[in-house]
């Protein structure tokens, strides 16, 4: 910058800080380079000094189980070397979010890991020209940050294919409503399109239900209620996270209706508390601590000199626990119906024993 304005790097700390003793002119040059440069004076000042050997790390709650893990990966990370972290929520709301950002400049971080931000690609492209930044759980890519990212469709076909695999015909899906804040961020269209084209694909077009409400426990219950009321009831539910699979569960209960003998149900994140033996989740494992490492490791990279831009995919896998299991028989169901409602082999035990 101060090359930018023909002066030296102690005139604009100077005019930085509001010293006395620098003249309008000068004022006037360094201030018009800040603008064109669209720097940040916090920022400006902090090139001036150095590093602050701090990490700042942005996220919509501090509650939510996942961002959890990945901050616990983050602070791993960091520990073998000088840095630090520290946390700011940037809400559901662009305007909170943005304030922030500007918070985590205005503190002179070294870099900057955003978890799901809503801003759009380039509001994070304008911070990353600033800061060296890693943008955490969104599919859009740009050269101006690194990003790490979650296959949503492979984690959506499995647990689909799982689903399908037990015999269920009657699957209910529960996704995110732009409403809620998610406007900027394709994961809970990519999971819903992905539910949508598998079932399509096993010609169950026409048991599609999906509700759309948010990927909390909320959501997750009122999404839950909305598929029990309707016909037929949804013999199983993929909720889009593990936090809204937990009000589904909520749900269920409340109904008087059993997991997995009435309704199946599968989550996405794997949470430490879906593996609770109390909730056993089946849900999709895409290693939130591995993520989080991942992402301390780019951000001292980028830190240290790296220009180019890095981009991770993170391969998801599924864990089957005790929420999923093959749909009850009604009593209705004649045995002639049996073929069409399960995908599983028929062994001749099973033929025997509907025989007799």
């Amino acid at each position: 910058m101060a090359k930018h304005a023909g002066v030296s790097k102690a005139a604009v700390s100077k005019v930085i800080r509001n010293d006395y003793g620098v003249s309008q002119a000068m004022r006037d040059r360094v201030k018009r380079a800040i603008d064109e440069l669209g720097y940040r004076p916090q920022a400006a000042a902090r090139a001036l000094r150095g590093r602050a050997f701090t990490i700042g790390v942005l996220l919509q709650h501090i509650g939510i189980p996942f961002y959890a893990e990945i901050v616990t990966g983050l602070v791993d990370e960091l520990a073998e070397s000088e840095y630090q972290a520290i946390m700011i929520q940037g809400g559901t709301r662009d305007k909170t979010e943005k304030r922030a950002i500007d918070a985590l400049i205005d503190r002179q971080v070294d870099g900057i890991l955003m978890i799901a931000p809503l801003a759009a690609r380039t509001h994070l492209e304008q911070v990353a020209r600033e800061i060296p930044t890693l943008v955490l759980g969104r599919h859009d890519r740009s050269p101006a940050y690194d990003s790490i990212v979650d296959d949503d469709r492979v984690g959506s076909e499995l647990v689909m294919e799982h689903l399908i695999g037990l015999g269920h015909r009657s699957i209910g899906h529960i996704t995110f409503d732009k409403e809620h804040g998610q406007a900027a961020d394709r994961t809970p269209q990519i999971r819903a399109e992905t539910y949508a084209r598998v079932m399509r694909e096993h010609n169950l077009a026409g048991e599609i239900a999906v509700a759309t409400t948010s990927y909390t426990e909320e959501g997750g219950y009122d999404g839950a209620r909305e598929l029990l009321g309707r016909s037929p009831r949804p013999t199983a539910i993929f909720a889009g996270s593990d936090e809204a699979a937990l009000g589904v569960l909520a749900a269920l209960h409340e109904a008087g209706l059993s997991v997995p003998g009435d309704v199946s149900v599968a989550g996405y994140d794997n949470t430490k508390l879906a593996a609770h033996p109390n909730i056993a989740l089946t849900t999709v494992n895409q290693d939130g601590v591995v993520m989080g490492r991942t992402a301390g490791r780019l951000l001292l990279e980028r830190i240290e000199g790296r220009t180019s831009a890095a981009h991770f995919s993170v391969i998801p896998s599924l864990v089957v626990r005790r929420s999923t299991a093959s749909p009850r028989p009604c009593p209705a169901e004649t045995e002639t119906q049996m073929p069409a409602r399960t995908v599983r082999d028929v062994t001749a035990a099973d033929a025997a024993r509907r025989r007799g």
